[in-house]
This record gives C-alpha cells, structure tokens and sequence, in this order.
C-alpha cells in the first residue's frame, strides 16, 4: 500500500512539473504593417515590420530529437553527369539550413552550375551540380570527405568542420588575433590609412575581407601583437586604437554616424557579416551616383516578384552576369531579411544565370504590397552588386612581416590605384593578398601604371596580374603564377 502512494505521489508530482513546462504558444509578428492575430491564441497581434518570431524555451535535446533519428544523407555522385559533381542532401529541415549547405560548398571554391531545393514541409532535399574553379569534378578525395563530414550527421559535433577556419569572425577563429569592424565612406587611400595606423600602433594584420558598395566601405580586420603575434585584450590600447581608426573613418566629416569601429567577438561567417555591415549601413538605398553606374548594361541584375497564386509563395526571379558565389549572396541576404526559401532553381547558361526562389517571411507572409517588394529588389541587387568587380586584380605573395599590408596599399596608393576589394591572407610564413583596383576616378587601369607597380615592388614580392573575365575574354598573367588564384587553394593547408 505504501508503495502504491509513493508511485502515485510520484506520478501526480510528474504531471505537475509537464504542466509547468508546457511553452505557450508563440507570439507571431508579420512584415506588411498590417494587425494580424495569433493563429494559436486569437489574440490581437502588432505586425512590426523588424520584429522577430518570439518562442519560449524549449528543450534542446528534444528539439534536436528529429535530427537524431533522421540523420542528414550526403551523397557525392561523380557517375550521373559527365561535366560535374552531384551532391544530394537529404535531410530533417530547420531554419537557416540552405545558407548552411551553400556556404559549406562555397567556401571551398567550389561552382554551383544547377541546382533544385525543396524544403517544403519537414524535410530538406537539394541537388547540386558543381565544379571546382576549372570547371572539371570534384575528384580530391580529402575535399569530398569534408563535404560529407560538414554535411553529414556528425558535422555539428566535429570541431572546425562546420565552417572554413579562414571565414569566420571572432576572436578564436583563424588563431590569437583580434576581429575588428569598420564600415565608413570609402575614398582613394582608405585602406592604405587603416593599415598605417595598424602598423603605428604596432598590430599586425594577419588577414582581412575588404568590400567596397555605393561609396561605403566594409572591412573585417584580424590583427595581433606584432611581438607576441597573441591576441591584444589590453583595453587602454584597444581604445586608442578603436578612436585612431574611427577617426580615419570619419574623415573631415564631424558625424560620429559617418563611420562605425567595434571588435567582433562572435563566430559569424565572415563573408555573411559583411552583408550584414552594408546591409545595416543602407548601402541599398544609393542613389546612382556611384561608379556602379558606369558598370556595362551585363552587370544590372534583372530581378522580379511575383506572386504564386496556388501554393501561396512570393516568387523571386533573379538573372544577371554569372559569377562565383553569387547564390550564397542571394541565399544570405533572404536569410537575413527573415525570408524562408521553400523551393528554387539555380542554373547557369553560357556567362549568365537564372535563379528563381519560392519564399515567404519567416512569419507566413508573403509579399503583397509595392514597398516590400521594392525593398527586397534593391537588397538583393546589391548583395549581387557587392562583390562584383570589373578590371584587374592583383595577386601579391610575400614573405610575411609587421607593415607588409601598410606598405603594399602605401604603394597602390602612390601610383594612383583605389582598392574596391581585397582579400589578405597568412598562412605560415607567406602573406597572400588580393586587391581589385580601379584608377583613382573609378576607371580601369592603365597598363603602363601596372608596369610601374611591378618594377618598384616586383623586387620584394611576386606579383600576378589578372584582368576579370568580364573585360577580357581571356586572362592575362605574367610573374609568378599564370593560373589565377583562390583563398579556396588553402584549404588542404588548413586541414592539414
């Protein structure tokens, strides 16, 4: 009998605790101005244009209870087409997956060709075609491993498979470095400005992303102690290096609004951050006055809404100039404006692309009145807009040391040359960089200025020079290397 007590106490004393537990229901927002109410509750909801879905706690482990009985299925097929590399991706859906799945493979370089989503319901199936930057399959059997651990079931619990290590912001990303954020009005000489009073203050900049839209400017920037190559947490100095840096920002300009500096202190993909940056800075909203203007009729993207009547989906057309990444731009920036992608269809014909996506936001709505829509337009053509870059890029390998970045952009800057993007990479020993330059007034460069360059810095550093495909049907090289090249080609250093 005292048994049978003790077990129904011990019953009643269950069902109170699942009682306290029970969430309630959400609180929904929508993104058309208009008030809505709550499907679950009935009640009156303020449709807030920038408001979230607000979910209370939830076991974890019960929500990944899914996910655990169906792990994700990873298949690299090399027999089913004669020019590519399939990859399928069967697995359980959940927020924020395709951006996943489409970073993983971008940043390895690799050239998504096709590619058919459908993440309709619970479960998440894609097909993607893809080469690497050559255009042949994907044979490397380590980088096909990586595929299928990053993507497999066990790639949220393996330590640095999920993201490339030299994409990512923070503090314990690439090393002992710091991540610092600038975004300000771009001019002629910036970078050269940024990287001197790094070097003054006698950081060392170990990598960085530097992207350029409508006269803004954004840059992630990984520096340490040029003594200790350890991360600085002394404040006093990261202050004075945080007000010397805002202050080249700034410029003549008195408004603190004009440039922004901060220390990154999370693990965000660093290419999605920067859309992030532009993105808060309203880089859309430019006004045509910029040398983006000028571009050639083959750079405005054509992108269309409409809406899908049967199934209740926004139906995002996009086609524009074909380049590397360009679907992870689109992905990442419907992500980011809290669009959830249900289907698409991704191809490739000739030197454009097709993509179109079946979206609503993350609340259920779709895109019904003009201002939307226009937003969304104008959002996702300067996510494409962004790393576009028309003329020449230049490719300079070097012995790593303390200033090597301030005296390269010094250099660029003396003979007339303005970065519009740039990548800087270390590894080892060996400093890599990239920088795409225009003139000074935003035209293409003269020859004879390249030639110059080259005998005043040749002499320290090797240099390749490569005009982009869209101003040249072919690439011209001459140096150190005669192939072009990609941060992708560290990845086997970095695995290593």
């Amino acid at each position: 009998m005292a048994t049978t007590v003790a077990k129904l106490s011990w019953v009643q004393s269950l069902l109170g605790e699942l009682r306290v537990s029970i969430p309630k229901p959400p609180v929904i927002h929508c993104d058309n101005g208009r008030e809505e109410k709550s499907i679950l509750t009935g009640e009156a909801v303020s449709c807030n244009p920038m408001a979230k879905v607000c979910w209370p706690y939830f076991d974890p482990e019960y929500e990944n209870l899914s996910m655990r009985i169906n792990p994700p299925r990873v298949s690299v097929d090399n027999l089913s087409c004669s020019d590519c590399t399939l990859i399928k991706v069967d697995s359980m859906n959940k927020p924020g997956i395709l951006l996943e799945v489409v970073q993983i493979l971008t940043d390895i370089d690799l050239l998504i060709t096709k590619a058919y989503i459908s993440s309709d319901g619970g479960w998440f199936m894609d097909v993607f075609h893809v080469t690497d930057q050559q255009g042949n399959k994907i044979t490397d059997g380590k980088i096909i491993d990586y595929i299928e651990k990053a993507l497999g079931p066990k790639g949220d619990t393996i330590d640095g498979v999920k993201t490339w290590p030299g994409k990512r912001v923070g503090v314990h990303s690439v090393g002992d470095h710091t991540a610092i954020e600038l975004i300000g009005k771009d001019r002629p000489g910036l970078l050269s400005e940024i990287s001197a009073v790094l070097a003054d203050l006698h950081f060392n900049v170990v990598g960085a992303e530097v992207w350029t839209h409508n006269r803004r400017i954004a840059c992630v920037v990984y520096v340490n102690d040029d003594a200790t190559c350890r991360a600085v947490d002394d404040p006093t100095r990261l202050s004075v290096m945080e007000e010397q840096l805002k202050n080249v920002l700034r410029g003549c300009e008195d408004d603190d609004k004009v440039a922004r500096t901060s220390f990154s202190m999370g693990f965000t993909h660093v290419d999605r951050r920067l859309h992030q940056m532009l993105f808060a800075d309203r880089d859309y909203e430019g006004g045509g006055t910029t040398i983006e203007a000028d571009y050639p009729p083959s750079f405005k993207p054509k992108i269309t809404i409409d809406r899908c009547e049967d199934k209740g989906y926004s139906a995002v057309s996009v086609m524009c100039k074909d380049r590397p990444k360009l679907m992870f731009d689109i992905v990442c920036t419907l992500t980011d404006m809290q669009y959830v992608v249900f289907h698409a269809s991704i191809s490739s014909d000739g030197p454009y692309a097709s993509q179109e996506y079946f979206i609503r936001h993350m609340d259920g709505c779709t895109l019904d009145n003009e201002g939307e829509k226009e937003r969304v337009i104008k959002c996702l053509e300067a996510a494409i807009r962004r790393r576009v870059s028309e003329g020449l890029s230049l490719e300079l390998c070097a012995k790593d040391r303390v200033g090597l970045l301030s005296e390269v952009t010094r250099v660029l800057r003396e003979h007339g040359l303005s970065v519009t993007r740039a990548g800087v990479s270390t590894v080892g020993e060996q400093a890599m960089n990239v920088f795409y330059v225009r003139d000074a007034s935003g035209k293409p460069v003269d020859m004879k200025t390249i030639e110059a360059l080259r005998k005043e810095i040749g002499h320290t550093m090797m240099l390749n020079v490569k005009k982009e495909p869209s101003s040249a049907k072919t690439p011209e090289a001459s140096g150190w290397a005669k192939t072009s090249f990609f941060f992708g080609s560290l990845f086997e250093r970095f695995l290593t």
